[in-house]
């Protein structure tokens, strides 16, 4: 690509968030400069609404959303969710069942709009606040979900992911975003942030060549295989080296800073 992109993608934790949950002033620097130049700016991550003041803050509330995978479109302006793309129940409890069926130490929570909710051996990592309920995960798929995550803490993640991955394909999609964690998420079938993520291109008159997408972890794969220009940041997972058009410098380099600042010169 060798022209001006006219959407800018970028996922955000290990991405352009760091560690410490900051952003970068070089890097917040680069978007708000794409953005004046004209050029859109989605953030695309896994973390569900309720987790994007922060960022929004950061980032000078602009540009828009996409949480939990591709199952929201987020206003970052407003804070308000504008889309959802949920699994039904019954979709849920098939996911479970199956998952089940191989992980059998697996435990459950549910992500909706209306809140987080979770079985007692599901042991959350982050402040959750107040969940909206706790209690068997039949009890809990009592509406459009928008994600199920699934902990399994004697499995590392990518194991968990190769596993689960054959059983569940053709019910939902399954991912994972952290490495160093034993959590596997999933979304309803056809709903990642790829999917989603082309919902907005086409709804702006933006096809997937004006694209550049970076991104750091197998969450990130089919967004940076869609766009017309994939960038892994140094410090990514080896699945999305393995997929990416090109590499960007680490996130402790601001490397997607790096990558807009050419690519604005042009």
């Amino acid at each position: 690509m060798n022209v001006r992109p006219r959407l800018i993608a970028t996922d955000l934790d290990g991405t352009i968030v760091k560690h410490d949950g900051s952003v970068s002033a070089r890097v917040v620097q680069a978007l708000a400069a794409a953005m004046d130049a004209g050029v859109r700016v989605v953030f695309v991550t896994g973390r569900p609404p309720r987790w994007m003041h922060e960022v929004a803050e950061a980032t000078g509330h602009s540009g828009v959303g996409i949480c939990g995978n591709g199952a929201f479109v987020y206003d970052m302006q407003t804070e308000d969710v504008l889309e959802t793309f949920a699994m039904s129940a019954d979709v849920a409890q098939t996911a479970v069942t199956r998952v089940r069926g191989v992980l059998p130490g697996s435990a459950f929570a549910v992500e909706a709009l209306a809140g987080f909710s979770y079985e007692p051996a599901y042991k959350p990592r982050w402040d959750i606040h107040e969940p909206s309920a706790v209690g068997p995960i039949q009890d809990l798929l009592d509406g459009p979900i928008a994600k199920l995550l699934v902990r399994d803490d004697a499995v590392p993640g990518d194991d968990m992911l190769r596993i689960a991955e054959p059983t569940l394909s053709g019910v939902v999609e399954v991912t994972h975003s952290n490495v160093n964690d034993s959590l596997l998420e999933l979304s309803a079938l056809g709903v990642t942030k790829a999917t989603t993520l082309a919902k907005l291109a086409a709804q702006w008159g933006i096809t997937h060549d004006e694209v550049v997408a970076f991104g750091d972890m197998p969450n990130d794969v089919d967004m940076l295989q869609w766009a017309g220009r994939g960038y892994a940041v140094g410090n990514a997972h080896p699945s999305v080296l393995a997929v990416s058009d090109e590499r960007a410098p680490s996130i402790e380099d601001d490397g997607v800073a790096q990558v807009l600042e050419r690519l604005l010169a042009l």
